[in-house]
């Protein structure tokens, strides 16, 4: 087992799938899933002590990629997409702010009505005096996902591991849903699974977090407030 996972974070990057915020709708947000994700999200901040920054997707509001294979050009298609990220971005935020936590929504692109530009320094601060971060607009270029955003912002953040949430509990060699005999990983090293091409991240992200040597762990969306002391629930993808 990496040692880093023996040990208690102090910084995490976590990466929420817009999927998941619609829970068992078909579009949008599930507003009562919403408020769930938004108490295992304080909870981690205020009582497990943990310095909390956090990646959204939009893909419960709008599938750029969907579009973009049916002809749309891709990168208005990616922006569409980004754009839908700050959506959720600003759901969330409410939400945890309902809950007495500090929040502060951060995008790439500016969006000074509802939202910091997205300053590395000011982050970290941010970080420091115990806010959550959202992270809004994936890196603000097209073509680039919000994985590799996860990841790189994870990195920019000093993070000690990217956290990605999702409907399932780890990362299986298939899919579960649909493979009843899917085979669980408790731990696969970056490497393993590029060779693989396990749909851990996207390839981009993995090498990234491969290159740079930090760690991700794939762990069911309802499990995100016990990821600080029952690691095992999920998948650890190592070095």
């Amino acid at each position: 087992m990496d040692s880093t996972f023996t040990k208690k974070p102090k910084r995490i990057l976590l990466k929420l799938s817009g999927e998941a915020l619609m829970w068992d709708g078909e579009y949008g947000i599930d507003v009562k899933f919403l408020q769930k994700i938004a108490e295992k999200i304080v909870y981690l901040s205020k009582y497990a002590g943990l310095q909390v920054a956090i990646v959204v997707w939009g893909w419960n509001i709008f599938r750029g990629v969907k579009w973009a294979s049916q002809g749309m050009n891709r990168a208005y298609a990616d922006y569409m997409g980004m754009l839908a990220t700050a959506m959720n971005a600003i759901a969330l935020g409410d939400a945890i702010e309902k809950q007495g936590q500090e929040v502060r929504v951060m995008s790439a692109i500016e969006m000074n009505k509802v939202a910091e530009p997205f300053i590395q320094k000011r982050a970290l601060k941010h970080l420091e005096k115990w806010r959550v971060i959202i992270l809004a607009w994936w890196t603000g270029n097209p073509y680039f996902t919000t994985d590799s955003a996860a990841v790189l912002r994870g990195l920019e953040l000093g993070c000690d591991y990217v956290v990605k949430a999702t409907k399932v509990d780890g990362i299986y060699d298939k899919d579960p849903v649909k493979h009843p005999d899917a085979k669980k990983f408790d731990v696969i090293s970056l490497d393993e699974a590029l060779k693989r091409g396990l749909r851990v991240m996207d390839q981009a992200a993995i090498a990234l977090a491969a290159d740079e040597w930090i760690p991700i762990f794939v762990c069911n969306i309802n499990d995100v407030d016990k990821i600080w002391s029952q690691l095992e629930r999920g998948t650890y993808v190592v070095k």
